[in-house]
């Protein structure tokens, strides 16, 4: 691919929009299944737990959160439109019932009250966040003293292979992670590194596995 190319591919990744952004938001569905699966998971879900999910993107793994536990109630924001519109739809269901609402918002300014959600989850967002201490202040304002932030991300070590994260990607390690979350005052519950199957793009196959983390504000 040239270079115009891979700077489209990492600008539709961090905001999908306009034509493509449908087709891109669809696209990364298939492609992280697994660590959106692996992510729901480690957030181990309780009764009536309060969710927030930061760059929900079209919402597809919505429903697997309320597949664990219907009690829940869901909160969903993305700074793509296309995104939020989709997310909309492809849940009304969801928000018919009042158990879930799809809000455009930057993940550091959060349009919630202090304290509010249980759980905050956020999958393959971190490598945009361009100053990390804004956005950890923002999480720790909306989460509940004892909640629990969970967060899903391709390592460093997978990261590097793909050619477009030269255009606006931080990539992070395990160590590099943990270093991050202890830096923005969270207490490292557990961190999860898990081997996907490799995946193929133009006829070249890739290593891919996934790093979660979740982690609780140090009061």
């Amino acid at each position: 691919m040239d270079e115009k190319t891979l700077k489209a591919i990492a600008q539709q990744l961090r905001k999908p929009e306009g034509e493509y952004a449908t087709a891109v938001g669809n696209k990364m569905n298939e492609g992280n299944k697994i660590i959106n699966l692996q992510s729901i998971e480690a957030m181990d879900i309780q009764d009536n737990d309060e969710i927030l999910e930061i760059g929900m993107g079209n919402g597809f793994f919505v429903k697997e959160l309320f597949n664990i536990n219907k009690t829940i109630t869901y909160s969903g924001c993305d700074y793509s439109e296309e995104m939020v519109a989709e997310a909309a739809k492809l849940n009304d269901n969801l928000i018919k019932q009042n158990k879930a609402e799809f809000i455009l918002a930057n993940g550091k300014e959060l349009p919630f009250n202090d304290h509010l959600f249980d759980k905050i989850l956020t999958i393959n967002t971190l490598y945009f966040w361009e100053d990390p201490e804004n956005y950890f202040n923002e999480i720790k304002r909306v989460l509940k003293k004892d909640g629990k932030l969970t967060i899903g991300i391709r390592p460093r070590s997978v990261m590097k292979s793909y050619p477009f994260v030269k255009y606006g990607f931080n990539m992070f390690s395990k160590e590099e992670l943990i270093t991050l979350l202890t830096q923005n005052k969270f207490e490292i519950e557990k961190v999860e590194e898990n081997m996907e199957p490799d995946q193929e793009n133009e006829g070249i196959k890739f290593k891919v596995e996934n790093l979660i983390a979740v982690a609780k504000i140090i009061n």
